[in-house]
């Protein structure tokens, strides 16, 4: 259960560019809050750096490729996202480069958001619960990408191609330190749930029980069985 002395998120923004490793880590996460704000009208795009092919077992990453693209649409139609995009690094081999950060500040500058939201960039989800290389490259990547987004000398190339930097008002990432929370309505957790269970492949692969099932157990650990969403904010 988050803690009792978070903060509420700002609420004057307008768009949000979610930045995540994999498909289904939006739904892992933060997906009850985006169909809140899809709700109010603001605009929330996803890119993702994977296509998630090395995420089922016994489908090879070809079969998996379409599938998993598939599934991630039908995730996002649930909350409301009408634009995903995939940068194709390789699934589970994600290595914090340059030209990852050049790519994640190109979206920045592309899609010109107020928030930039992520996943956790640390090493565990907390006691025997490590974290995937893939997410904390990413994470720590796109925090580094922000600051990239805004500064003229970093990345010239980017400007060159039309890419005009871009100043992130704050960054919120779904992480294991919560400094601020957004409380969410019963249709945004509604349509999380259904965001989750569009990845029926993938959570048949990982259990024998019911897909509804298992995607109803994480959004009650996501929310810590309450209406809100909490957030690690950086930049306010």
């Amino acid at each position: 259960m988050a803690p009792l002395d978070l903060i509420p998120l700002p609420v004057d923004w307008r768009r949000a560019l979610v930045l995540m490793a994999h498909p289904d880590d939006p739904e892992y996460g933060i997906a009850a809050a985006v169909a809140e704000w899809t709700g109010q009208g603001k605009d929330v795009a996803y890119v993702l750096a994977t296509r998630g092919e090395a995420g089922i077992a016994g489908l090879p990453p070809h079969e998996a490729v379409p599938l998993r693209e598939q599934e991630q649409r039908a995730a996002c139609q649930a909350v409301g996202v009408e634009e995903v995009s995939f940068l194709d690094y390789p699934d589970g081999r994600l290595e914090e480069t340059l030209q990852l950060r050049r790519d994640l500040a190109r979206e920045i500058r592309t899609f010109r958001p107020d928030v930039v939201v992520t996943l956790n960039h640390r090493d565990t989800w907390g006691p025997g619960a490590w974290n995937s290389q893939d997410h904390q490259v990413m994470g720590r990547s796109v925090l580094n990408a922000v600051a990239d987004a805004g500064n003229e000398w970093i990345f010239p190339e980017l400007a060159e191609q039309g890419h005009r930097p871009h100043t992130v008002s704050w960054t919120a990432v779904a992480s294991t330190r919560p400094t601020h929370y957004l409380d969410v309505g019963q249709r945004a957790l509604d349509c999380a749930l259904r965001s989750l269970s569009a990845h029926r492949r993938y959570l048949e692969a990982l259990s024998d029980r019911p897909v509804e099932e298992q995607a109803a157990e994480q959004l009650a650990l996501v929310t810590g069985g309450r209406p809100r969403i909490s957030f690690e904010v950086f930049g306010l």
